[in-house]
């Protein structure tokens, strides 16, 4: 069959809101006064760096219905991202998120989604399933699956994809934003970690972000993580075991973040690439795994090898992390291709 013309070339779902961090570097967040205004939200941001790459994207979510929410909007037309599903929550306010920036490897976030956030209001009946279907990758995040009834659509997104390619799990692991009983407890240090993939299984227990976490991998074909989160969804932290687990979990390629040691990659056909950091003086390393996801999704597109793809997503992050914003920060294929032309860093 032939591919929809009009399908995108990446959707993504879950969070968004307003990001608000300090103009100064290495100032604490009470002792801030100048602040610049962002559009923010993981899944957002990809959207946003796989656009500035010349990709076809959108966006599912929520906002409130004011003017952060219209702000956000606005933002997301101007980055060339699709907000025909970008719908408002009347109930619940825009999120805010502040930052404190500390290089090269501090960098505190602060949310701001009470009492709930919009994003986390998707229903599974006003999802486009066949968007959904046709769009050459779906991206879907680990916060998605922290509440209803935003679980049931990110799940029900994912079942209609029916395992196609390029359906892409970003593991984002935030405890803070998971519910009491179900975050505390599984956001310990990794080598505590007890939310596996059967943690919270247990008779008469409810399921719990392990469970949810092995649920969605089995219906995923790209799994993106660092050690946290890979520890989350497979109960391994070693990167190269990490990986594994994450094939045996079902997905067809397996990517584990591991920050100052770089990136690992992992296929199903026996592929592995193992790439060391772009070397970059570090302003904020907020967005960087926001930027790495976009370019990843730009070189699996285009059907490069995986060490190519890998490399350019590698390079886009080192940009972005040399940078003090996330969303303005994304680079164009331009930028990207100057750095991978050059010897020595960014």
């Amino acid at each position: 069959m032939a591919a929809d013309p009009l399908a995108f070339d990446l959707i993504t779902m879950g969070r968004i809101g307003v990001d608000l961090y300090p103009l100064k570097t290495g100032v604490p967040l009470g002792e801030a006064d100048t602040f610049g205004k962002f559009l923010g939200g993981s899944p957002t941001n990809v959207a946003v760096a796989a656009a500035r790459l010349g990709r076809r994207t959108a966006v599912i979510t929520r906002t409130g219905a004011d003017p952060f929410g219209a702000y956000l909007r606005s933002e997301l037309r101007g980055f060339g991202v699709d907000d025909r599903w970008a719908g408002e929550v009347a109930a619940y306010p825009t999120p805010v998120t502040f930052c404190e920036i500390f290089p090269p490897d501090d960098f505190p976030l602060y949310f701001y989604r009470y009492p709930k956030a919009p994003d986390l209001e998707i229903a599974a009946d006003e999802l486009d399933l066949d968007a959904v279907r046709a769009a050459r990758v779906f991206w879907m995040t680990g916060t998605g699956l922290s509440a209803e009834p935003s679980r049931t659509a990110t799940l029900a997104a994912l079942e209609a994809r029916g395992r196609s390619p390029l359906t892409v799990f970003d593991l984002d692991w935030r405890p803070m934003l998971w519910p009491t009983g179900e975050g505390a407890g599984a956001g310990a240090a990794p080598e505590g970690v007890t939310a596996g993939p059967g943690a919270g299984a247990e008779a008469g227990a409810e399921a719990g972000p392990g469970e949810w976490y092995r649920r969605a991998l089995s219906l995923a074909t790209v799994a993106v993580g660092n050690a946290q989160e890979c520890a989350i969804a497979t109960g391994e932290t070693e990167p190269y075991a990490a990986a594994r687990a994450l094939l045996a979990a079902g997905v067809e390629l397996a990517v584990v973040k591991r920050g100052p040691a770089g990136v690992l990659a992992v296929h199903r056909d026996g592929t592995v690439v193992e790439l060391p950091p772009v070397p970059v003086t570090v302003v904020n390393g907020l967005g960087a795994g926001d930027a790495f996801g976009g370019a990843l999704c730009h070189g699996l597109l285009a059907g490069w090898e995986l060490e190519r793809v890998i490399g350019y997503a590698n390079v886009a992050g080192a940009i972005v992390a040399s940078r003090l914003a996330c969303s303005t920060a994304m680079p164009f294929a331009e930028e990207v291709e100057e750095v991978l032309g050059r010897a020595g860093g960014v």
